[in-house]
């Protein structure tokens, strides 16, 4: 997956200039800091070198996560089509990229980030790139959230991972409550990043909530550790990007967890592919996660017209009620 075109633009302007010794740098600080899971009191980025290597690094893989929760969201639910916008840790306004991407009629968004940096940012980036109005905060999600109307669509990304574990659930519930239909909630593809996105959905279907995505049902998760449910999108990566990160491989995997929860059902699905497909031509195994249950399935000739949907599936992808 690819950014944007406006987005590239302003990307690559933001970085034009910048010393790729400084740019390594800072991307290998921020880096340490993510998979550390550091929480001392002070922003992972926080300042506009942190910022550019973010740009540089991090914001293409995350803007491929949101979208892809986003694609299986617009899947189960293509009714869908949000006019307001809350992100919650709103970084440089990268869920309002994702999100404008695919409700082209998104009309107004208002965007949380305690990073003034982050924010600067933020308003640069979007410049010409024709986005809906957006109205920057300030605001330190450790605590107690300012009183919000609700938003049609509600984000909260790569977020949860920052905070101290005392202040997650009562994110999630004030976000829930500012929410008129959808709430995604996105972490890193990791088991811990896995089981913060399972105590979020516990927390949704209990105040009255549907998971929409990516589960196909709201009954408890049927994984057992150290199984653990999480997803991956390919991102391509720029020339800048493989030099910052001293790497050669022109794309990266990205890998995340999440869970989006509507205050309205979602179309019903088959399953949810959970792990890559296995095989080609006349048989394919399927690691799915259906209405009932885990569903180890392989699909042969047999199957028919199964078949044929099955060798386009990809992990993550929703199974249709097709017959078989």
């Amino acid at each position: 997956m690819e950014l944007p075109a406006a987005l590239r633009v302003a990307v690559d302007r933001a970085l034009e200039g910048v010393a790729l010794a400084e740019l390594s740098a800072a991307a290998s600080r921020l880096s340490q800091r993510y998979r550390a899971e550091l929480r001392d009191g002070r922003f992972h980025v926080g300042d506009d070198r942190a910022v550019q290597a973010y740009l540089a690094t991090r914001l293409p893989a995350t803007y491929a996560a949101i979208s892809s929760c986003l694609e299986a969201v617009t899947a189960r639910r293509p009714d869908f089509s949000p006019a307001s916008l809350l992100d919650a840790g709103a970084g440089p306004g990268t869920a309002l990229w994702a999100a404008a991407e695919t409700w082209p009629e998104l009309a107004a968004a208002t965007l949380l980030e305690g990073s003034a940096a982050f924010r600067d940012w933020g308003v640069r980036l979007a410049g010409d790139g024709a986005l809906p109005p957006a109205d920057w905060r300030a605001a330190d999600l450790a605590r107690p959230l300012p009183e919000l109307p609700a938003h049609d669509l509600v984000i909260l990304s790569y977020v949860l991972d920052e905070l101290a574990p005392d202040r997650r659930g009562a994110l999630v519930e004030g976000l829930w409550a500012a929410t008129a239909d959808l709430l995604l909630i996105v972490e890193p593809g990791t088991t811990s990043g896995y089981r913060r996105i399972l105590d979020a959905r516990d927390r949704l279907i209990a105040a009255g909530g549907h998971v929409v995505a990516p589960c196909p049902h709201d009954r408890a998760c049927p994984l057992a550790e150290p199984d653990w449910c999480h997803f991956a999108r390919r991102v391509a990566r720029s020339r800048l990007h493989r030099q910052a990160k001293g790497g050669e491989v022109p794309w990266e995997d990205e890998k995340f967890a999440y869970v989006a929860v509507s205050r309205r059902p979602g179309l019903p699905i088959a399953g949810r592919v959970i792990a890559p497909p296995r095989g080609a031509g006349s048989r394919i195994d399927l690691r799915l996660c259906a209405p009932d249950g885990l569903d180890e399935r392989t699909v042969t000739k047999r199957d028919g017209a199964l078949l044929k949907t099955a060798r386009r599936l990809r992990w993550g992808d929703a199974l249709g009620n097709e017959p078989g």
